[in-house]
């Protein structure tokens, strides 16, 4: 789904997924219907001694503008909870390249993750205590506001509330939760981080399998999407972060492909995949009439013509602009640019100069190599 900016803050650029826009009336609804209302107005008496009228709380539409600035307010402290990561973030000079608020909350998108484990346990924390600061304030405003403005006094208590039990939930170690990343974080002051990963990684997938079970039982799709979510993305990291290991000290100029085969633009794919053959490159770099560098070519694009096609179609019809790197960039770094970019060919320039071509291929025999190496140390 899309996200759209809102907003800046400290150069940060806050979006909101469509995915929330299609989930607030929902969330309103589910606080200003039913019992909610009631129930809620006990818990804050309860807690701070502030009572409320009911009839008043549930009269005419008033329900629908508590159930909507409750959904609101509650997005509002949630962007306050990643911008406490953010803010610490910063504070190690690491850059931040969004805020995302979607519906199961938000996400701060590092550039780089530290793994430092003090610095990871700091910045996971900041927001479960950026969260705790929140309901502070709220409770405090719970005191304050006159018994009159019953709808403010009732959104700040039940936004209290939600705040301390959302840090509470945040704080269960569920890689990648808040809590997962303190729980690997502390576990990297002994361990190597991969191994820390590995191991959060697991408690984080246990932990979706239970999410994923209680929501089938008691029909919550709120869970049955934080499991998902949970799951997909403590095995993404656990990958990343083995790639990282993988791909440590080297770069792109030690794993590119020097000298690479190259091919004229008006060349037929037939022709290119009996060149392919010959010269044993399944990446070939594309040639205008000048000879200049246009493009690359690779199997997979020759794939994606028929049989029938391949006689009359040329490589300029297929070929692909790739970006351009420099020798001397980090391995992992690049691949993880490139990643985002869609794809894994890049061409690799030293000094202004072109070098070498850059492939997935290249990446999968570097860490084909990487591993047998590790694992023959192991024995």
């Amino acid at each position: 789904m899309r996200s759209y900016t809102v907003m800046e803050i400290w150069g940060i650029p806050i979006r909101i997924n469509t995915s929330l826009l299609i989930f607030l009336p929902i969330l309103a609804w589910l606080i200003g219907s039913g019992q909610q209302i009631e129930l809620y107005a006990g818990f804050i008496e309860g807690l701070t001694g502030v009572g409320f009228d009911i009839d008043r709380l549930r009269a005419g539409a008033t329900p629908w503008i508590i159930g909507v600035a409750a959904a609101v307010g509650l997005f509002v402290s949630v962007t306050l909870h990643e911008l406490g990561h953010s803010w610490v973030a910063l504070r190690y000079d690491i850059e931040i390249e969004s805020i995302t608020l979607w519906i199961l909350g938000g996400i701060a998108s590092l550039k780089t993750l530290p793994k430092e484990w003090n610095r990871e346990f700091w910045i996971a924390i900041a927001g479960p205590i950026a969260s705790v600061l929140v309901a502070v304030v709220c409770y405090a405003g719970v005191l304050i506001t006159p018994r009159s403005l019953q709808v403010t006094r009732f959104v700040v208590g039940w936004l209290a509330i939600t705040n301390v039990s959302l840090t509470v939930f945040n704080l269960l170690p569920a890689f990648p939760m808040d809590g997962g990343r303190i729980f690997r974080a502390i576990l990297a002051r002994s361990r190597p981080y991969g191994t820390a990963t590995r191991i959060a990684a697991r408690v984080g997938v246990a932990f979706a399998f239970l999410f994923a079970i209680v929501g089938v039982l008691n029909f919550q799709i709120i869970l049955l999407l934080l499991a998902l979510f949970i799951y997909g993305a403590a095995t993404t990291e656990s990958r990343t972060v083995l790639l990282d290991e993988l791909l440590e000290g080297i770069a792109v100029g030690d794993i590119m492909t020097r000298d690479p085969a190259s091919i004229s633009a008006g060349t037929t794919v037939d022709e290119l995949g009996e060149q392919m053959l010959r010269d044993r490159q399944t990446t070939h770099l594309v040639t205008d009439a000048a000879g200049s560098v246009v493009g690359t070519v690779t199997l997979e694009d020759l794939r994606k013509v028929g049989r029938g096609d391949r006689a009359t179609t040329r490589v300029e019809e297929i070929m692909e602009e790739i970006p351009r790197v420099e020798a001397g960039d980090d391995a992992f770094d690049t691949l993880a640019m490139l990643n985002q970019s869609g794809g894994f060919e890049a061409l690799v320039y030293e000094e202004g100069s072109l070098v070498g071509v850059l492939s997935e291929a290249d990446f999968a025999h570097a860490m084909t190599i990487r591993r047998g190496f590790r694992s023959t140390l192991a024995t």
